[in-house]
């Protein structure tokens, strides 16, 4: 069934503009349908990625634009130390090499190869572990690492150090990293040397900085929730592909934030 959605703005916007707030697909990926004619309004073809369209119009995607959209393939993986998230090294083993028939939990459309272009979606290091998206969605991506995005990002973190309550306050907030100040944090004790720490942003190697700023070394980095996206019990190594539901529930949670 085409994907149908009255534009109810005050002012009028350009329909790739509209499209990519919204959370149907990247402004490229838009430009893509209209060149391709599967966008119209009010029963007209759009034929000019400039086009604009007025409040009160309805703008209609075809159902080849749908399928297309729904062909973006998103994948949660549960990555362990030692592997890298993005482009390795020689020797060093990248995170897509990971996804095979074998590790699939449940059912995925295709199985990754090296034509498959998945890009990490919110970087783990090599030394750290847990869940990993990598997309080839724009959407999803923009969601979650875009300039405006604050989706919390969750992790359980080993530390050695003496932990304070005062240390603990540094990381919650009081911190810079290259000279900027950090985005508060949500930091708690859960056991025996060991963080729950919440973040908003995600600065390069942002928590293990943290750390070493409030005199603690961090040893076990364990990432287990991207905002509503969560690891579970997912098996280390094992992965699966990003539900409907859960796109849905992660582009609702960055227009409402």
């Amino acid at each position: 069934m085409a994907w149908t959605r009255r534009y109810d703005e005050p002012e009028p916007q350009r329909v790739n503009r509209w499209l990519a707030r919204s959370g149907v697909c990247s402004r490229r990926e838009a430009d893509a349908l209209i060149a391709q004619g599967l966008v119209s309004i009010d029963g007209h073809a759009v034929s000019d990625a400039g086009h604009k369209i007025e409040p009160g119009q309805t703008l209609i995607l075809a159902d080849a634009a749908a399928s297309k959209l729904d062909r973006a393939l998103t994948v949660v993986l549960h990555k362990p130390v030692g592997v890298v998230s993005a482009q390795p090294e020689p020797g060093q083993v990248p995170a897509v090499r990971l996804l095979t028939q074998a590790a699939l939990v449940g059912e995925s459309p295709v199985i990754p190869d090296r034509d498959t272009r998945l890009a990490p979606v919110g970087r783990l290091d090599m030394d750290s572990r847990g869940l990993l998206i990598l997309s080839e969605d724009g959407v999803v991506a923009k969601a979650v690492i875009g300039p405006d995005s604050e989706l919390e990002k969750e992790y359980r973190v080993a530390v050695l150090g003496q932990v304070t309550d005062a240390r603990l306050e540094l990381l919650r907030h009081g911190l810079e990293l290259d000279g900027r100040r950090l985005k508060r944090a949500e930091v708690s004790m859960i056991g025996d040397q060991r963080l729950r720490i919440v973040l908003r942003e995600g600065r390069n190697r942002q928590i293990r900085r943290m750390c070493e700023l409030a005199d603690l070394k961090v040893v076990d980095l364990f990432r287990v929730r991207v905002g509503p996206v969560s690891l579970g019990d997912m098996p280390e190594r094992r992965w699966r592909v990003l539900t409907a539901a859960e796109r849905a529930a992660l582009l609702s949670s960055v227009r409402s934030s």
